[in-house]
């Protein structure tokens, strides 16, 4: 299983920081819709995505620190790189993180997809959101945002579309399912407009017939052996 990464342009570093925290709180959303990886070396771990939890072993995986300007982040790079263990922004394996040679942030939590439709609904998604949080606004990212990132996080990975969320700023916590649905209508209006609406309802779509990680699981229970289960996932791939 590999990994699926998705770049948004950002006109300058100070908007690219805020983005990237300002997304944080919607990482679980990205994990639950794409996982696709439940077994490792023939076993179903019990996450719907695997995958993560061998990227989370790397020393600079997780979040990235809070800085909100390019001057700040620029100062936490050069203790980085002072330190010997950093030498490039490849070094870090954030779940977002700055492309400066690109003028991006890179997405980097989703599990490939079954399928190439699925796969470019995901990055809709990601557009329409980025584009409804640079125009609305709707919050200021704060380092307190992440005191339940890493527990989303965990539900999204182990229980995918059944797990739950914590709020960050509510405190509140609800059904991740919802979650994606309740975002889904709120950033409807930039899917039209930005011609996503199809994106957009597949992955609605997605959500009560389950993420690919069930599939995977329902082809398996079958009694299919692991590489006939394989076989069939290259080609709903090349379909």
């Amino acid at each position: 299983m590999f990994g699926q990464h998705v770049h948004v342009g950002c006109e300058n570093g100070d908007t690219a920081l805020w983005l990237l925290h300002a997304l944080s709180r919607y990482v679980p959303h990205f994990i639950a819709l794409s996982a696709s990886s439940p077994f490792v070396q023939g076993v179903d771990t019990g996450f719907d995505s695997a995958r993560l939890n061998s990227v989370f072993a790397f020393p600079l995986s997780g979040r990235a620190p809070f800085a909100l300007t390019w001057e700040h982040f620029g100062v936490y790079f050069d203790k980085m790189t002072h330190t010997g263990v950093v030498e490039s922004m490849k070094d870090f394996y954030w779940d977002i993180r700055p492309k400066p040679e690109f003028g991006t942030i890179e997405l980097r939590v989703c599990d490939t997809p079954l399928s190439v439709d699925k796969a470019a609904a995901l990055a809709c998604y990601l557009q329409c959101l980025c584009r409804h949080l640079r125009e609305e606004r709707p919050f200021e990212p704060t380092e307190d945002d992440y005191l339940v990132y890493t527990f989303n996080r965990f539900q999204a990975c182990r229980f995918g579309l059944d797990g739950e969320i914590v709020d960050p700023k509510t405190k509140q916590r609800h059904k991740l399912r919802d979650d994606i649905l309740r975002t889904l209508a709120r950033i409807d209006e930039h899917a039209l407009d930005l011609q996503a609406l199809d994106g957009s309802n597949l992955l609605r779509d997605s959500l009560f017939v389950g993420n690919d990680a069930l599939a995977l699981r329902q082809h398996r229970a079958a009694g299919l052996p692991l590489p006939a289960v394989v076989e069939w996932a290259a080609r709903r791939w090349m379909a």
